[in-house]
C-alpha cells in the first residue's frame, strides 16, 4: 500500500524546517473531480485588466478552431499557444451606454449597467472573481487577492459626470462594494508570507486595530465636512469597510487545517519603490505567481492601470507617448503604430505570468494547467470606445476542464456573460446563469 504524505509535513534537520512543495505522495488516495478545492490539485482563477483597448488591425488571428496563427500583438504567446485560447465577437451588452470608459471598465467582470453617480451610492454587481472566492471560502488564507499599480482615482469625472472610483475596480464583492486593491509589492509580499507561515491572525489583529483607528477618525472628520467632501470622504469609507471585512475573515481564519504547498522565502522581499511601471508590473505578475503556486489564494485579479490611464511608454521603443493618447489615434499611422506595441507590451506580460505557472510543477501537471488566467480590455477599439468584439485571452486548462489551444470564433455580439458561466463551471462553482447569459459559452469546456 502506498504511503501517503500529509501536507503538513516537513523536512527537518541542521535545526530547521522547511516546508515541503507539492509531492505526488501528499495525493489523498480519493479525489472528487471538478468540485473546487477538492481535487487533488486546486483551480486557480485569475483576471488581468488592461485599459483602452487595442489595435484591431493586430490582435484577433487569421484562422478558426486549432488552426490559427498568432497576430503580432499575441506574438509572445507562442510558447504557451496550445494553453491558450483566442476569443473573436464577444461583448458586454450591459456596458454599451453611458460614458467612453467607466460603464464599460467598471463592468469588465460583472456584466452589469453601472448607477450612473458622482457620489458613494455606487450599484453594479458581483463580479466572476467574487463568486469564485465565495464558493471556496474558508479553503485558503486569503480568499482572493486584489492587485493594481495605480492608486485609487477619486472624485468626480466631470466630463461624464461619473465617480472615478469606477475606473479604478474590477473586483466587487456586492453591487455597493468595489474591493480596495493593494499596489506595493512589498506589501503584497508580506501579506502573503504572513499567511502563509501561520501569521495572519496576529497581523490581522494589528490590522484590524488600525483600521478601527482610521475608520474612527473618518466618522468624526465627516460632521465638519461640506457635501463634495462627504461624498469623497465615504468613497473611501466604503472601500476601508470592504478591507475590514476581509480582515475579519483573515482573524477568524481558514475553516479547515491549511499548509502552504511550497515554502515562501523571506529573502525575496521585492522592493517597496519599483524603479518604473515596467519593474512595478513584473513584481506584481510575480506576486500572483507564488499566491496560485503557494495555494496562499486561488483567485486573483490585476489591473494595469485605471480607466483612462496614460502611463507613459516612452520606456518601449518607439513609443513617445501615453496609452490613453494613443488609443485616441483617429486612425494616425503613427499613434496606431505605437498603440500596437503598447498592446504587445502587455500581452508579453501576461505571457509571463503563464510561463511562470507552466514551470510550477505540481505531480504531472503545472499550476499553469489547474489554472484559469483570463487577459481583457473594457473595449475593443479605444477610439471608438466600443465594446463590441473584446480583446479576450484565457490561458490555462482549468484542470482540465478547458479545451485550450484555439481561436473560437462567435456570431456577432454574443455574451461575455457565457464565458464567465463556463469559467465558473469548470472552477467547481457552477452557476444556472451569470448577468445576461443565455448559457455556457461552446467550444470552451471538453465535452
Amino acid at each position: 500500500m502506498t504511503r501517503r504524505l500529509s501536507r503538513r509535513s516537513v523536512l527537518r534537520g541542521a535545526g530547521v524546517a522547511l516546508g515541503l512543495p507539492w509531492l505526488e505522495m501528499m495525493t489523498p488516495a480519493k479525489a472528487s473531480a471538478n468540485t473546487a478545492g477538492t481535487q487533488a490539485h486546486p483551480i486557480r482563477l485569475a483576471a488581468l485588466y488592461m485599459p483602452n483597448g487595442v489595435n484591431v488591425d493586430h490582435w484577433f488571428p487569421e484562422g478558426k478552431g486549432r488552426d490559427f496563427q498568432l497576430t503580432p500583438s499575441l506574438a509572445p504567446l507562442a510558447d504557451v499557444k496550445d494553453q491558450l485560447l483566442v476569443f473573436s465577437n464577444l461583448w458586454n451588452a450591459n456596458s454599451k451606454g453611458g460614458d467612453g470608459h467607466y460603464v464599460k471598465e467598471a463592468a469588465i467582470l460583472t456584466c452589469q449597467t453601472i448607477k450612473k453617480t458622482p457620489g458613494a451610492d455606487l450599484a453594479n454587481g458581483v463580479s466572476l472573481d467574487q463568486l469564485a472566492a465565495q464558493k471556496i471560502a474558508g479553503q485558503t488564507p486569503l480568499p482572493s487577492l486584489e492587485l493594481g499599480v495605480t492608486p485609487v482615482a477619486i472624485g468626480v469625472d466631470a466630463v461624464v459626470g461619473y465617480t472615478r472610483v469606477y475606473g479604478s475596480h474590477i473586483a466587487w464583492s456586492s453591487p455597493t462594494t468595489p474591493l480596495a486593491r493593494e499596489i506595493n509589492p512589498r506589501a503584497v509580499f508580506e501579506r502573503l508570507f504572513r499567511a502563509s507561515t501561520g501569521q495572519g491572525a496576529n497581523a490581522a489583529k494589528m490590522d484590524t486595530l488600525l483600521l478601527d483607528r482610521v475608520l474612527g477618525d473618518a466618522r468624526r472628520l465627516r460632521n465638519d465636512l461640506g457635501a463634495s467632501d462627504r461624498i469623497r470622504l465615504d468613497e473611501y469609507l466604503s472601500l476601508m469597510r470592504s478591507m475590514e471585512e476581509r480582515v475579519q475573515r483573515a482573524q477568524n481564519g481558514t475553516q479547515r487545517p491549511w499548509k502552504a504547498r511550497v515554502a515562501m522565502d523571506a529573502k525575496q522581499t521585492p522592493p517597496e519603490n519599483p524603479k518604473d511601471h515596467a519593474e512595478h508590473v513584473r513584481l506584481m505578475m510575480d506576486m500572483m505567481a507564488t499566491a496560485f503556486q503557494t495555494d496562499t489564494t486561488r483567485v486573483c485579479t490585476f489591473m494595469f492601470g485605471n480607466a483612462v490611464s496614460n502611463v507613459s511608454f516612452r520606456f518601449l521603443e518607439g513609443v513617445s507617448a501615453g496609452h490613453h493618447d494613443v488609443s485616441h489615434h483617429q486612425k494616425d499611422p503613427d499613434k496606431l503604430r505605437q498603440y500596437q506595441i503598447i498592446n504587445q507590451w502587455h500581452v508579453n506580460e501576461y505571457a509571463y505570468l503563464l510561463k511562470r505557472l507552466k514551470n510550477m510543477q505540481e505531480g504531472e501537471s503545472t499550476v499553469l494547467d489547474n489554472s484559469m488566467v483570463l487577459f481583457s480590455s473594457a473595449l475593443c477599439d479605444g477610439n471608438k470606445h466600443d465594446p463590441h468584439k473584446l480583446p479576450l485571452l484565457l490561458g490555462g486548462r482549468g484542470g482540465g476542464r478547458i479545451d485550450s489551444g484555439q481561436h473560437l470564433v462567435y456570431s456577432e455580439d454574443s455574451p461575455l456573460a457565457n464565458l464567465y458561466v463556463s469559467m465558473l463551471d469548470a472552477f467547481g462553482a457552477p452557476v444556472e446563469r451569470f448577468a445576461d447569459s443565455t448559457g455556457p459559452l461552446p467550444g470552451v469546456l471538453k465535452s
